[in-house]
């Protein structure tokens, strides 16, 4: 007999991770649309970058970067701010 697996229910942090990640791609909209690509292949590669190197169990360090990128949000949503630039850190 196949079992019915329903939709999963994200964490709080899951969730916070997902509203960031679209609250970049909104503020991206009201960008020109050289930049808009630009902050759109920025914001994908990191979130996608941090969904493969930091452990998902790693509750502190995932707090900080969402400190971090809420920072970076803010700033992007002056209208005055029309570049992201990524930064490494190591």
């Amino acid at each position: 007999m196949a079992s019915s697996v329903g939709p999963q229910k994200l964490s709080g942090m899951q969730k916070q991770v997902l509203s960031l990640y679209r609250g970049f791609l909104r503020v991206a909209r009201s960008k020109a649309p050289e930049e808009r690509r630009n902050i759109e292949s920025i914001v994908s590669a990191e979130f996608h970058n941090n969904s493969m190197s930091v452990d998902r169990k790693n509750f502190l360090y995932i707090e900080y970067l969402l400190r971090r990128g809420r920072k970076q949000l803010d700033q992007l949503k002056d209208p005055g701010v029309v570049r992201l630039s990524s930064l490494k850190v190591h």
